[in-house]
């Protein structure tokens, strides 16, 4: 069975950093593409970052450059380091996996398996 948990979420102000990290369990071959995702009220699912097979990374252009995506296959965790936190960065944030190798956007269709999302608020 496939379990993604999602932690690290918490409230900071701007300019703050957090961490989040996705445990993920089960099948390790489901966990080839791997990517975050968030969801602010009254908006659509967009794509944060993603990690793909050969280890390249997708970042949504708001966040480039502030935020870093990694995965420890040692440990069975997926990180997203966010630095230099914005207000508009406050949703829920959510790890996705998918064992397709082809992947290579950040689309939530695609995503088979999801965490249940952790909050980030940032407040200015």
């Amino acid at each position: 069975q496939v379990q993604l948990v999602e932690s690290g979420g918490g409230s900071v102000q701007a300019g703050g950093s957090l961490r989040l990290s996705c445990a993920a369990s089960g099948y390790m071959a489901n966990y080839v593409s791997m990517g975050w995702f968030r969801q602010a009220p009254g908006k659509e699912r967009e794509g944060v970052a993603g990690i793909w097979r050969d280890g390249t990374t997708t970042y949504l252009d708001s966040v480039k450059g502030r935020f870093t995506i990694s995965k420890d296959n040692a440990k069975n965790t997926l990180y997203l380091q966010m630095n230099s936190l914005k207000p508009e960065d406050t949703a829920m944030y959510y790890c996705a996996a998918d064992p397709r190798w082809s992947l290579r956007a950040l689309r939530p269709r695609d995503f088979g398996y999801w965490g249940q999302g952790t909050q980030v608020t940032v407040s200015s």
